[in-house]
């Protein structure tokens, strides 16, 4: 029987992780300031694992560079050149851009961390620039395409149980409706979302383990009211609502299949992706005039300039419909 990984053993992964290639006494730091991480600062398990990836994959680099683990007297007096040969050495091995500044940024946390403590100051890793990332737009769906993804007819010449397609429908629709990051649909319980006339609003959690309130559309909550209708498992209040075949909270990569066989029927392009739902949902808001400000908070993002990227992709799609449209634009 495989156990079910907690957040603890996470943690735990995590600190054997740096363990593995750190000196003791960097290993030592490098657990208190995982811990730290996960208490808190409160960041999920999968990010406390990445940044433990990062600090370990930096560790390894310099036990080669320096000929043996670096003790936290060597991380003081690296130079901007031996963190400039470690991003190198990085992407030689085929590392993006994107990948590279979150491994820069989970080292620099360390590197506060050690100085926050008085165990040394790695100047180095500030006075690297970190690289530049290509900047891309979310790519939403259109409005018609957006609704289209939640109807369970469309899959209906597949060789699935009612109740599945009814389920992959409702994710969908809430992802939609709501914006809700998958990890969030899917983490909803049962005891979380109102039966239709019942509320209007879903307490999802969020990055950080943050709460926020979140409107949910009658349509969406007779979605979700259909599936548990026909989910054949016990829904008990405090269990994850959305269940896969075998009873077990559902997996993100179901939802990501359920929509790849919706793409084809559709004929949308691969970006057309759950998450894209998500920004479908606030492009469209804002288009309609929402608020910036009500969409962060509706979205969950910390900080507002998350959110101002959305701007650029309501500008980008007036601009096109302007060159389409207007008689002066074609000539």
């Amino acid at each position: 029987m495989v156990k079910r990984r907690t957040k603890g053993s996470n943690l735990e992964e995590a600190t054997a992780m740096v363990a593995a290639v750190a000196a003791p006494d960097v290993a030592r730091e490098a657990a208190r300031w995982l811990a730290f991480l996960g208490i808190e600062r409160r960041l999920a398990p999968k990010t406390c694992e990445a940044y433990a990836r990062d600090v370990a994959a930096f560790l390894a680099f310099l036990t080669d560079h320096l000929g043996g683990k670096p003790k936290l007297t060597e991380l003081a007096k690296l130079s901007p050149a031996d963190v400039r040969a470690w991003l190198s050495h990085r992407r030689r091995d085929g590392i993006e851009a994107r990948t590279l500044v979150r491994a820069l940024a989970a080292t620099r946390s360390f590197a506060r961390f050690l100085e926050r403590e008085g165990k040394g100051k790695v100047a180095a890793l500030s006075a690297v620039r970190a690289p530049r990332v290509p900047h891309s737009l979310p790519k939403p769906l259109t409005i018609g395409a957006a609704k289209a993804v939640s109807d369970p007819a469309l899959r209906s010449n597949e060789r699935r149980e009612q109740w599945v397609l009814t389920r992959d429908a409702a994710v969908l629709a809430l992802l939609y409706g709501s914006g809700l990051r998958i990890s969030e649909a899917l983490g909803l319980k049962r005891r979380d979302v109102p039966k239709p006339g019942a509320g209007d609003a879903l307490t999802v959690l969020g990055k950080g383990n943050k709460t926020r309130m979140v409107p949910v559309l009658a349509p969406v909550l007779q979605a979700i009211a259909d599936y548990v209708r026909l989910c054949p498992f016990d829904l008990a209040p405090d269990a994850p609502i959305f269940r896969g075949t075998a009873g077990r909270p559902l997996s993100p990569r179901i939802v990501q299949l359920a929509m790849s066989e919706i793409r084809g029927a559709l004929g949308l392009p691969p970006s057309a992706t759950p998450h894209a739902l998500r920004h479908s949902f606030a492009t469209h808001l804002l288009s309609r005039g929402g608020d910036l400000r009500a969409i962060q908070e509706l979205l969950g993002h910390a900080s507002l300039s998350t959110t101002q990227i959305y701007t650029a992709v309501d500008s980008t799609r007036l601009i096109e419909a302007y060159k389409a449209a207007h008689p002066r634009a074609r000539g």
